[in-house]
């Protein structure tokens, strides 16, 4: 083995740890792109909207005054729960095609963010 590298000559390691390197970059750039992505879902006919980041981060709710029920809370707790899951749902498939972009669809343990 040489010195100054561990695997000594492995026949494609070199490429493999190129390859390796590029997918944390893309990953890494990934991260960027998803924390400005913005979805945005509604429940109730467009009664209770959500706005969920890229990052899985709730950033907004907004609830139309006509669903505001003092003597039916139970339902628009409901209707933001669900708006929320949605977003939550189409920020999960984003992300999960991004990283089947920079992948190929391998697993890859240890990478973070990848599923």
């Amino acid at each position: 083995m040489g010195k100054g590298n561990p695997f000594g000559s492995i026949p494609g390691m070199g490429n493999m740890m190129k390859q390796v390197q590029k997918m944390v970059e893309d990953q890494q750039k990934m991260e960027q792109e998803l924390a400005e992505v913005r979805v945005e879902t509604s429940a109730g006919g467009g009664m209770v909207k959500a706005i969920i980041n890229g990052k899985s981060e709730l950033l907004e709710v907004k609830i139309d005054p006509q669903v505001v029920d003092p003597e039916d809370v139970e339902m628009l707790q409901d209707l933001i729960v669900s708006a929320v899951r949605e977003a939550l749902e189409k920020v999960q498939d984003i992300r999960e095609e991004r990283v089947k972009a920079i992948t190929g669809g391998l697993n890859i343990p240890g990478m973070p963010g990848m599923f």
